[in-house]
């Protein structure tokens, strides 16, 4: 056994661990930083297949961007755990039944792709885990799939945006097109106001004081004659 396959094999190990974790762990947290360990360990494996493009985008796209996302979410969203794990033991046989079906069809299709490829020379350049070799069978022979994959993408964007963009009494929030379209005459407004001598208001304030002290004054009552 060599070194590669020890690797291969703690790598696997972790990840299938990790995956255990992430779906009993009972802190979403806890779930989510599990998550990214196994995300690690993929990326791992993709470097032992000599796939270094596929084993970075997966560490820049899903750890450093998905992930960190689903953390900022979980983290500021109150979610109630009890509430969420009632009934989770219903779904236990119906999740074991699929999961059990997609290891099947993923071990079938494995054990086919070995079986018919052949390690020759011929096999060997017909790697795509190169970005160069990535990109020409992108844009060649599955242009229409990429093409097709985008467009779904953007319309689940779309569809996003437009699922989560609501109006709210409480929330302070402004038309773009109202900004947009705005003067400077909406906005500013010069009022001219007359000059005023600052010595006529101090002098007018210093009687106003005195006629108000003097009315505040006791009248001393007058002695009859």
């Amino acid at each position: 056994m060599t070194f590669t396959n020890v690797l291969f094999y703690v790598f696997a190990a972790v990840m299938v661990l990790a995956s255990l974790r992430v779906i009993t762990a009972k802190n979403p947290v806890h779930a989510a930083l599990f998550l990214v360990l196994a995300f690690f360990n993929a990326a791992g494996i993709w470097l032992l297949l000599k796939a270094e493009f596929l084993a970075i985008v997966l560490v820049l796209v899903y750890v450093g961007a998905v992930m960190v996302l689903f953390l900022f979410v979980v983290m500021m969203l109150d979610i109630n755990i009890d509430r969420m794990r009632e009934g989770f033991w219903g779904y236990l046989p119906l999740a074991a039944g699929i999961g059990i079906l997609i290891v099947v069809e993923m071990g079938a299709v494995l054990w086919n792709g070995y079986a018919n490829f052949a390690q020759t020379p011929e096999a060997a350049a017909l790697n795509i885990g190169g970005t160069k070799e990535l990109g020409l069978q992108i844009y060649t022979k599955y242009i229409y799939g990429f093409e097709i994959a985008a467009v779904v993408l953007l319309v689940a964007i779309i569809a996003a945006v437009a699922l989560t963009l609501r109006k709210r009494k409480d929330s302070k929030a402004i038309d773009p097109g109202q900004a947009v379209r705005v003067k400077r005459n909406d906005r500013l407004k010069i009022v001219k106001v007359a000059t005023v001598n600052q010595r006529a208001i101090d002098a007018a304030n210093v009687e106003a004081a005195a006629a108000a002290a003097a009315a505040a004054a006791p009248v001393e009552p007058k002695e009859p004659k």
